[in-house]
């Protein structure tokens, strides 16, 4: 039997019932469990996240070294450009990025409270030629 049952990340926030709406509608989910100081969020592919209430938390600054970044989240999608448009329309925004050239297979994020993440690409099923 297995000691861990179930994960959930948890994120820190002022407002947790307003970042669960974010982070519903970008994982197509629903509310799971909430409580007056905290809200859980099930994706549709099972992903658990949490939004805790801290009335002093403080987003990292990533990519800027003061109060940097600790932990993210990395999402794999399909397709980089629909998933940004979707993000930015539910209030979140892109991160500068280091390196911008050549093909993407990338790209950061700040939910509408600051935390980062990142969009991964899927790769490529069929091998490399050549």
């Amino acid at each position: 039997m297995a000691l861990v049952k179930a994960g959930v990340l948890v994120l820190d926030c002022a407002e947790p019932e307003k970042l669960a709406v974010f982070y519903k509608e970008l994982l197509e989910g629903e509310e799971a469990d909430a409580t007056a100081n905290r809200v859980e969020i099930k994706g549709a592919d099972g992903f658990r996240v949490a939004l805790r209430r801290d009335v002093n938390a403080t987003p990292p600054s990533w990519p800027r070294p003061e109060n940097s970044l600790q932990a993210h989240l990395e999402f794999v999608v399909d397709d980089l450009d629909a998933v940004e448009r979707r993000i930015v329309s539910l209030g979140g925004r892109p991160l500068e990025a280091k390196d911008a050239s050549g093909p993407l297979e990338e790209r950061g994020y700040a939910d509408p409270a600051g935390h980062s993440f990142v969009l991964r690409r899927t790769p490529p099923t069929a091998p490399k030629q050549g």
